[in-house]
């Protein structure tokens, strides 16, 4: 590989002149094996080689900003969208250099110190937005602190952490004007949040549906905190807990993702119908309309009242018939209903608590879930002749109450009241 070139032409402007040398001095390296590098060459080579990213970066962000003339002579929006076009790149990173370049003529020491190697783009870019983002009216001295403070705390701290520290920048530059400023942002913050909230239903036809939501941020941490404690209930508070056979192992096995969704169902299914809003004039009721026969068959379908097409299975049926939430419709050999309603085979508020107490957790083998995260279970099915009283009520977690009402497991009774899951072979 021969080094020799020819030196730049020192007529033609500086800029142009560093970008010809870069140019050349990457191409003389193209060709040389880096493999071959030692470990401490390659460590100093590589922050090397971002600290010239960088002041590149820092060079082409500024002329980008400064050429508005020549997005003007062949009519392109601006200076990001015509380096796309004539590079052939894509417009979002050129444009978001453009915007970079933008904010650091406005905050001239950002600029300087990212021309000079003080702060990395990223940084540069995190300060820029913390000053916009600072209230205006401020006294020009306060302004010029801030910066001043945000540059310097770059020699210590990422873009994600300075982020932070930029929105308490007050705080430190300007204490008395730093809280007031902050309760109103949170204030704004906060109302902003509640105005845009959105829940949104997307059946996918197949069982399942997506739900996408955008929530308060205070909202969306009491929510997390409701399921954390339903998948990390204390695994001290059971001896056994955990063992094969009750659930604990397979639970071990699952997704974070996926237990919270399963606490996300347990936590809709242990709502109280009798404490929310009235719908309709009646407690929130779901109604499901299912034959007698498919309702002691092990495989039939139900059918989910006011929804387009939607259908359960009977097992589940039966499950959702030992809570307070579905109203089963039974419904004889010519349709006529049989049965609407099941006072006679809801358990009571008093029967609940009484179970809540002598229960205390899920009654399944090794499970902890604690016992206002349960539901009442009939030991033997209402729907097979079972009776509704506190002898025959056993409290599980939304988990194990779909085993017990699936036809894959059998269950079996110990001597102390817990049940043990087993699937059949």
């Amino acid at each position: 590989m021969s080094m020799d070139h020819q030196d730049p032409d020192l007529s033609v402007h500086p800029v142009r002149v560093c970008a010809a040398v870069c140019t050349q001095a990457l191409k003389d390296v193209a060709d040389v094996p880096v493999e071959f590098l030692s470990a401490q060459d390659k460590a100093e080579a590589l922050l090397e080689m971002a600290a010239v990213d960088d002041l590149m970066a820092s060079l082409r962000c500024r002329l980008l900003a400064a050429s508005d003339d020549v997005a003007a002579v062949d009519g392109a929006r601006d200076a990001g969208a015509w380096l796309a076009h004539r590079a052939l790149t894509d417009p979002g990173p050129r444009q978001a250099d453009l915007r970079l370049g933008e904010a650091v003529r406005r905050w001239v020491r950002v600029g300087d110190a990212w021309a000079h190697g003080a702060v990395n783009r990223g940084q540069a870019r995190v300060i820029a937005d913390a000053l916009d983002a600072l209230p205006p009216g401020l006294d020009p001295e306060i302004v010029a602190r801030a910066e001043e403070h945000l540059i310097a705390l770059a020699g210590q701290f990422a873009p994600k952490q300075l982020r932070v520290l930029g929105r308490r920048i007050l705080d430190v530059v300007a204490p008395e004007v730093g809280e007031a400023q902050e309760a109103r942002e949170l204030e704004a913050e906060e109302s902003r949040a509640r105005d845009v909230a959105s829940l949104r239903f997307r059946p996918a036809g197949d069982g399942r549906t997506r739900i996408e939501a955008i929530v308060p941020d205070v909202v969306a941490h009491r929510l997390r905190t409701c399921l954390d404690a339903f998948t990390s209930p204390r695994q001290d508070a059971v001896p056994g807990a955990g063992r094969e056979g009750s659930g604990g192992v397979e639970r071990d096995r699952i997704s974070p993702d996926r237990k919270r969704g399963q606490a996300f169902c347990a936590l809709l299914e242990a709502i109280d119908p009798q404490r929310s809003p009235l719908h309709g004039g009646d407690a929130t009721t779901v109604f499901v309309s299912v034959t007698l026969e498919a309702l002691r068959s092990e495989l039939a379908a139900a059918d989910v009242i006011g929804a387009d097409d939607e259908r359960i299975s009977a097992s589940q049926a039966r499950r959702l018939a030992c809570t307070a939430k579905v109203v089963p419709v039974v419904l004889g050999a010519r349709s006529e209903i049989l049965d609407l309603g099941r006072s006679s085979r809801l358990f009571s508020p008093a029967q609940r608590k009484a179970m809540r107490l002598r229960d205390r957790r899920c009654r399944a083998r090794g499970c902890t879930v604690p016992a206002p995260w349960c539901e009442a279970h009939h030991r033997h099915p209402w729907s097979a002749g079972g009776s509704t009283d506190l002898a025959d009520g056993r409290l599980l977690c939304s988990f194990h109450h779909h085993r017990a009402h699936d036809s894959r497991y059998e269950t079996t009774e110990e001597a102390n009241g817990d049940v043990g899951f087993h699937r059949r072979t």
